[in-house]
């Protein structure tokens, strides 16, 4: 095991070997103790030229001229304590001016914050909105190792980006200051995150993705923002689609892959299945399975996606193209000649034993994955699906069945369970037509408040409560095998007791209770507003789900052997 000093070293080597890579060649640094592993890294490197000054104001305006003389940013460091805030005139100076530059402000770690500890001051956010990214990434830990050539990539990608300025990381160091650089992670042949900004989307734009994917087999990821266009580039590809709930490619298809969780819990048929690279669209899925099959296939990850905001949280992708999503995947198609052979029908094969096998065990088993099931295979085309975070969302992209020509929304960003059935609300308003919500109990409960006033507004909306009177997703993390039963009650399963049927009474909307998939079915079809409580026993739901993904898998293995 690494020791401190050891592992602050190895961190700091990998910054400066990523930055390196990435074409910084300059450094100042104003001298102090805290900074040592990254000057000392910085010093160890003959590709970087290492500027010291001894005042920080100068320091941070050398660093400036350096970054709007070449257009790269230069490191500029400096100890903890109010060493930093000599740097903050450069700061906003290469803000307002457009200035690539990467600061780093060395810390002391949490233990010495606040109790009066020497050299010491907040610098969380020491420069505001004036730096293009903050980040702290805490004390460094051979845990978070796979994450440092990425964070070193970002800062550089951060500061040279549309709009060119200072980033800041602040880099907390326990002692001893002084280790011995172990192996760093390795990087990835591709390069780490490369991000490609084209105002209008061309096909010399996308050349660079076409490169990477061109004549190999690969999977697309696709989630929120994807579009039909997408579709048609994995027929190009002959690839596999993924698609998530919230896609709106969940339609009939042999390139469509719905059930793509289950299918990857099939260890024989995911392990022989690895893809040469990912194309994920959009926003990832929930699903928790897929993301750890991308990571143990070791594969490159590429991304299309139509906003500035990262979203890479296990920090693989090795080039990000930000476009307008169709446009993009309508050039990338237009390269393409000849789909790769003999990759397709596995997935094909697997999704359609999935799909059967979901219909079949559903058809036998009222539980609430039968219930996500029979909400998404009754809600009309045209019609909306609002769907809560925790397990809802998880039981729809798991065993949902294909939504054709629906519009399907989940507050995912945060993935909160505050606030659904007003958003669901919100989406009905804004769009005019019916709109189906899929909530959880606890969800439904916390936003209650939603349900003021719904019979006067001018929304046709079914609120489907899935009620197992508690916290039902804690059931399948490690804290259930780990606390005794009644702790696991008290702090994770918080039962309720609320009785939906006098909640929708209150506020005047009518109410029915489904036991079953027909009468689920039944109060569907009924016209209007309403609440349909749809109860469950908690204690079930674990075991019921891992019966049904048992069966999937043997489907599963039986249609591919």
């Amino acid at each position: 095991m690494s020791s401190i000093g050891d592992t602050a070293s190895t961190f700091c080597a990998t910054l400066v070997d990523e930055w390196i890579h990435s074409g910084v060649r300059h450094a100042v640094v104003a001298p102090g103790s805290r900074s040592t592993p990254l000057a000392i890294a910085l010093a160890a490197r003959s590709e970087i030229r290492v500027h010291l000054f001894h005042d920080e104001r100068s320091a941070s305006f050398a660093a400036l001229g350096l970054g709007l003389s070449t257009s790269i940013p230069a490191v500029l460091l400096c100890t903890s304590g109010t060493a930093a805030t000599h740097f903050h005139g450069a700061v906003v100076e290469a803000h307002q001016s457009n200035v690539p530059m990467i600061v780093c402000t060395a810390d002391r770690p949490p233990e010495l914050r606040d109790v009066g500890a020497p050299q010491t001051i907040e610098q969380t956010h020491l420069f505001g909105s004036a730096v293009r990214w903050f980040h702290d990434p805490g004390v460094p830990s051979m845990d978070a190792a796979s994450s440092w050539r990425a964070l070193a990539a970002r800062c550089v990608s951060s500061s040279t980006g549309s709009r060119p300025g200072p980033v800041h990381i602040n880099l907390p160091f326990r002692e001893p200051l002084v280790g011995v650089p172990t192996d760093m992670p390795d990087r990835r042949q591709t390069g780490v995150g490369r991000v490609v900004r084209p105002a209008v989307v061309s096909e010399t734009d996308v050349l660079p993705l076409f490169e990477m994917v061109n004549g190999r087999r690969g999977v697309i990821v696709a989630g929120r923002g994807a579009s039909p266009e997408v579709l048609t580039l994995a027929k190009k590809l002959g690839w596999p689609v993924f698609a998530d709930a919230r896609s709106d490619l969940r339609v009939c298809d042999e390139n469509v892959v719905v059930a793509f969780d289950a299918v990857l819990r099939s260890t024989r048929f995911s392990d022989s299945h690895f893809p040469d690279i990912v194309l994920r669209v959009g926003e990832p899925p929930a699903s928790k399975v897929t993301a750890q099959w991308i990571q143990r296939s070791g594969t490159v990850v590429v991304q299309l996606q139509n906003t500035e905001m990262v979203v890479d949280p296990d920090h693989s992708a090795a080039l990000t193209l930000v476009a307008d999503i169709a446009s993009g995947a309508a050039s990338l198609a237009s390269l393409m000649t000849v789909p790769v052979e003999g990759w397709l029908s596995d997935w094909s094969a697997a999704e359609t034993a999935a799909q059967k096998a979901i219909d079949s065990w559903c058809d036998h088993n009222w539980s609430e994955p039968s219930n996500a099931r029979v909400v998404t295979s009754t809600i009309k085309q045209g019609n909306n699906l609002v769907v809560s975070s925790s397990m809802p969302i998880r039981d729809v992209e798991w065993f949902g069945s294909v939504t054709p020509g629906v519009q399907v929304f989940s507050n995912r960003g945060t993935n909160g369970i505050d606030g659904v059935i007003s958003t669901a609300i919100g989406v009905a308003l804004g769009t005019g037509v019916s709109t189906t919500v899929l909530i959880g109990d606890v969800a439904c409960v916390h936003d209650s408040n939603g349900l003021w006033a719904l019979m006067q507004r001018d929304v046709d909306l079914k609120v489907v409560v899935t009620n197992n009177d508690g916290g039902s997703i804690f059931s399948f993390l490690p804290q259930a095998g780990v606390v005794d039963n009644a702790t696991f009650e008290l702090l994770y399963g918080t039962p309720h007791g609320v009785a939906f049927e006098h909640l929708a009474y209150a506020h005047g909307v009518p109410f029915k209770r489904a036991t079953h998939g027909a009468s689920l079915a039944e109060a569907l079809a009924t016209p209007g507003t309403m609440l349909i409580e749809v109860p469950f026993d908690r204690s079930m739901n674990v075991s019921q789900h891992e019966a049904l993904n048992t069966s999937i898998v043997q489907a599963v293995e039986s249609a591919t052997a």
